[in-house]
Formats: structure tokens, C-alpha cells, sequence
């Protein structure tokens, strides 16, 4: 069952609070996204560290209920 994109912004806030995000389907399918989040917690954090922060937030549903997710993340000021 396809993840809509609201679940992903509830998920992705509640493990990172001050994020501002933005998804977009890419393929029209609810299963394959693009998402660029920017947050204050990222600050000082590997690329890496800041996509399995998103990763964690997302509690075991990608590859599951999520199918593909291309992660962008930014640090704020």
C-alpha cells in the first residue's frame, strides 16, 4: 500500500520538529518521491548522519509501505 506524501511530512516532523519540507511525486504513483528537508539539527552533520536521521523517522517503512525516496538535507541557520 503507497505512502502519501502527508504521512511521510508527519513522520519526518515528529522525529525533526523544526524541518521545513517539501516532497514531490515524482512518478504520479504515491511510491516514488523526492524529498528536500531542512533542518537546524543537521547542522554539523555529515550527509550521512543527517539522511539516517531521515531514514530513522520514517520507522521501518521505507522499502516497505515506501518504495523509493530520494533524500536531499540541509542544515539552518
Amino acid at each position: 500500500m503507497p505512502l502519501p506524501k502527508e504521512e511521510i511530512k508527519k513522520l519526518i516532523s515528529s522525529s525533526i520538529p523544526d524541518a521545513s519540507i517539501e516532497i514531490k511525486d515524482l512518478m504520479g504513483d504515491n511510491n516514488h518521491y523526492a524529498a528536500t528537508i531542512k533542518s537546524k539539527m543537521f547542522n554539523g552533520l555529515s550527509k550521512i548522519e543527517q539522511h539516517k536521521l531521515v531514514y530513522k523517522s520514517l520507522k521501518g517503512k521505507m522499502g516497505n509501505e515506501l518504495h523509493a525516496l530520494s533524500i536531499t538535507t540541509e542544515g539552518k541557520k
